[in-house]
């Protein structure tokens, strides 16, 4: 999936801290004491449901499935050995193909999983979310952006 041949969404800093907030109230009702959040994406969510929900237990599961704008072979580069049960709260910031949130949920299928975007195709095995995006929308997320795509400073050294 490369980014040239879809349609671009583009999410300021205060928008996702807005839609984050959204998905803490959505959660609210759920007994939750512990946060996996699915790096890196899912970090800065879930720092903000960590705060809105009083959450002090956090961890990450570090799995990689992009590169820039091509989607590829999905690697889990960090697991995590907590306990599956209700009151796990794993945190994604989007589910696209599904591929992500398939293998978080065989390995914590009693857990809730929460993204702040969905699209189509993955939009079924997250159990809660804040925004439906169009499969053939690419998200430029704030951390991503400046004026343009602004490539980490690790691949812009000479």
């Amino acid at each position: 999936m490369s980014m040239t041949n879809h349609k671009m969404f583009y999410v300021s800093w205060e928008a996702f801290h807005r839609a984050s907030r959204e998905l803490a109230a959505k959660l609210l009702t759920g007994r939750y004491q512990r946060i996996l959040a699915v790096s890196r994406g899912g970090l800065v969510p879930a720092t903000i449901l960590a705060r809105e929900l009083n959450i002090r237990l956090l961890d990450t599961i570090c799995i990689a499935s992009y590169q820039h704008d091509q989607q590829g072979d999905l690697s889990v580069l960090k697991g995590c050995d907590w306990q599956d049960d209700e009151s796990l709260l794993i945190v994604d910031d989007l589910v696209d193909t599904g591929e992500t949130a398939r293998v978080l949920k065989q390995q914590f299928p009693r857990a809730t999983l929460a993204t702040i975007y969905a699209k189509p195709q993955g939009k079924p095995l997250v159990d809660v979310y804040v925004t439906d995006i169009e499969q053939d929308t690419w998200i430029q997320l704030p951390w991503d952006t400046e004026l343009s795509y602004s490539a980490p400073l690790v691949e812009q050294q000479g």
